[in-house]
């Protein structure tokens, strides 16, 4: 930071000034430009009540435990541009996480950076806005005011993008700044109003400018810098109305901040929390810890009425093949959330796996009626009037299906299959070729083309067919 070329006390943050404030304001005095009752202002070392504490800072010491951790990470990573690999096991604010129990993310993460930049462009605000916030709160009440409006920033940044992986000191930063803005405005400290002018102006600019900044970049947490300056603002406030001089008073009313941001932490998790463990269930179904449906059940307990976790138990039983199970839990999410689309088309799949095709046909009608993804609706009812032996009727499904925009794989292997069952050779061969230029080959796509082209006469085409699956199984074996 720079210093007054007069005394060689500190400049303010962010000044291009050579000269202070008080210096300023002292010789304007001195030449009479300024009348004033008072004694005009020392011009002392220091412009505030001189401190016992160390020369070494709590801003050097926040400092330091940035450039620590971000050394750490980059060591551990093997990079100093990014580290996506290393930034949840180190402790990054991340909503699936952080509000399922580890709350401890909420301080981690503002000790994080995601590359040299980031912490760099940090590390330079708070050299500037933790030095004057420091000199002017102390370090107990700086301390507090850094660590509670990063922990807001944080909730903030949870609360308004749960999926969204955050890191960086920069909620904290605005934190100090949206502090620092309502004690100035307030008139907290002593100072010359030419000091509190240019400081406050500065610091206005400085949020506004970032605040700006953030909007015209993707990846910049701006939740996170709101939540922070918001937090900051209110206990920058409420230290200047109600406690402006240290003492109890001061620590009771960063208590009762504190607590308020505890109260708001629960709400945000009542809120947020259902999806999110949800979503740490999805990710554990392919996993082998633990049981997913007993977890997913577990939720359902907490969360009755969450959709999302009806949704994966759903599919879970419906990948064991436990298709009575999956029905019911389809039906929930049907009921809870009526337009569904993906919910209904599986229940309607579900009913085929039951053998239900007049429930299959009735599901996927609904979702024609409704307007509801009508190509996957009428490849349904294909695969339904198929199972009827309705092979007319089915192929004109299909081919509505694809009219519509259903482009799923084996649509038109399905579609070729009932061709073959009608005999009409030509046509499902046509539809296995199609099938195989749009989504690849496979043996049974093959086995049924050797089928079609035997049934039309065509031996050899229908022995390299075979050939083929045999190379494809063999293939299969192998890998």
């Amino acid at each position: 930071m720079a210093k007054c070329i007069r005394c060689g006390r500190q400049l303010t943050a962010f000044s291009l000034r050579k000269i202070c404030p008080w210096c300023k304001q002292h010789e304007a005095i001195q030449r009479g430009e300024i009348v004033q009752d008072d004694v005009p202002q020392p011009v002392i070392r220091r412009p505030w009540a001189v401190r016992n504490e160390s020369n070494i800072s709590l801003t050097h010491i926040l400092f330091g435990a940035n450039v620590a951790v971000y050394l750490a990470m980059a060591i551990g990573s093997g990079t100093v541009v990014n580290f996506p690999g290393h930034a949840l096991l180190f402790g990054a604010n991340y909503g699936p996480y952080t509000l399922t129990g580890q709350w401890w993310r909420l301080l981690t993460y503002m000790f994080m950076h995601g590359g040299i930049l980031h912490i760099a462009f940090n590390m330079w605000c708070l050299w500037d806005l933790g030095a004057l916030a420091e000199s002017l709160y102390g370090r107990v009440t700086y301390g507090a005011i850094y660590i509670i409006t990063g922990a807001g920033a944080g909730l903030a940044s949870v609360a308004w993008n749960p999926g969204v992986l955050s890191v960086g000191a920069s909620g904290a930063i605005f934190g100090l700044a949206g502090a620092l803005i309502a004690s100035f405005y307030l008139g907290e400290f002593s100072l010359p109003s030419i000091a509190l002018r240019g400081t406050l102006r500065s610091l206005l600019i400085f949020a506004a400018f970032n605040l700006f900044f953030g909007t015209m970049f993707a990846g910049v947490d701006n939740a996170a810098h709101i939540g922070g300056l918001v937090i900051g603002l209110i206990l920058g406030a409420a230290i200047a109305k109600l406690a402006p001089h240290e003492g109890s008073n001061r620590l009771g009313v960063i208590a009762l901040v504190l607590l308020a941001l505890i109260g708001a932490g629960a709400g945000v998790r009542r809120w947020r929390s259902g999806p999110m463990r949800t979503a740490l269930a999805f990710q554990a179904l392919g996993g082998s810890q633990g049981d997913p449906v007993a977890r997913l059940k577990m939720i359902i307990e907490q969360n009755p009425n969450l959709a999302p976790a009806h949704f994966a138990l759903a599919q879970t039983y419906f990948e064991q093949q436990k298709f009575s199970e999956a029905e019911a839990e389809f039906k929930k999410v049907v009921e809870l959330q009526p337009k569904s689309t993906r919910a209904r088309f599986d229940l309607g799949m579900t009913y085929l796996s039951l053998n239900r095709p007049e429930d299959a046909k009735a599901t996927f009608n609904g979702m024609i009626q409704q307007g509801l993804n009508t190509g996957d609706a009428h490849y349904g009812i294909a695969m339904a009037l198929a199972m009827q032996d309705k092979h007319q009727d089915a192929i004109q499904e299909f081919q509505a299906a694809v009219k519509d925009g259903a482009d799923m794989s084996g649509i038109y292997s399905e579609m070729g299959n009932s061709y073959a069952k009608l005999k009409m050779y030509d046509d499902a061969i046509s539809a296995y070729l199609k099938e195989k230029e749009k989504n690849g080959n496979t043996p049974d796509l093959e086995n049924a083309l050797a089928d079609a082209y035997q049934g039309k006469g065509m031996t050899k085409e229908a022995q390299d067919a075979r050939n083929e699956a045999m190379q494809l199984k063999s293939g299969d074996k192998a890998q």
